[in-house]
C-alpha cells in the first residue's frame, strides 16, 4: 500500500491464472478492512461486498478475453474506491443489453449497475477499466463500521 498524490492505493500484478481472481477479492478486502482499521476511512459492508464483486467481474473478464498478466489497482478517492484493472487485450469491453434469458456474460453489465462510474481507455499496449464505488451507503455514512 502506498500513499501517491494524497490517495491510499494498493496494487498487484497478478499471472492471469485460475487462482487470480481469488487472490484479486482477497487484496480488495485486506485494502478496504486496513482503510477502516489503520486510516479510519469509513467503509460500509455493502461497499466491501460490491468492492470484491466489481474486482471479481472485472479480474474474470480480463482472463477471459485477454493473455498475460493483469494488473489490479485500488484506491481511496475522496468519498470512492477506485478499481482499476488493466489487460493487454485491446478490445474495448461492451456491455450487452440486459437480457434474462442469456447464460453468463453479464459480468459488464453488473459492474455498471452497481458502480457510480465505469470508463474504459485503450492503453498504448491493451486497456485499463476503472470502476468507482461509494465507500458509504449514503451521504451521512450510514452504516459504515458493520
Amino acid at each position: 500500500m502506498s500513499r501517491d498524490d494524497g490517495h491510499l492505493r494498493a496494487a498487484a500484478a497478478l499471472d492471469g491464472r485460475g487462482g487470480c481472481i481469488a487472490e484479486a477479492r482477497h487484496l480488495a478486502v485486506g485494502f478496504l478492512s486496513r482503510m477502516r482499521s489503520e486510516h479510519r476511512i469509513p467503509v460500509s459492508q455493502r461497499a466491501l461486498e460490491l468492492t470484491q464483486l466489481v474486482v471479481s467481474e472485472l479480474v474474470t473478464n480480463a482472463r477471459k478475453y485477454a493473455e498475460g498478466p493483469i494488473l489490479l489497482d485500488l484506491s481511496i478517492v475522496g468519498d470512492l474506491v477506485e478499481v482499476q484493472v488493466w489487460d493487454s487485450s485491446p478490445d474495448m469491453p461492451v456491455a450487452r443489453d440486459a437480457d434474462v434469458s442469456r447464460i453468463g456474460q453479464h459480468g459488464l453489465e453488473i459492474v455498471t449497475a452497481v458502480c457510480r462510474s465505469v470508463e474504459a481507455v485503450r492503453e498504448p499496449v491493451g486497456k485499463r477499466v476503472t470502476a468507482r464505488l461509494p465507500l458509504a451507503d449514503d451521504a451521512s455514512g450510514a452504516d459504515s463500521t458493520r
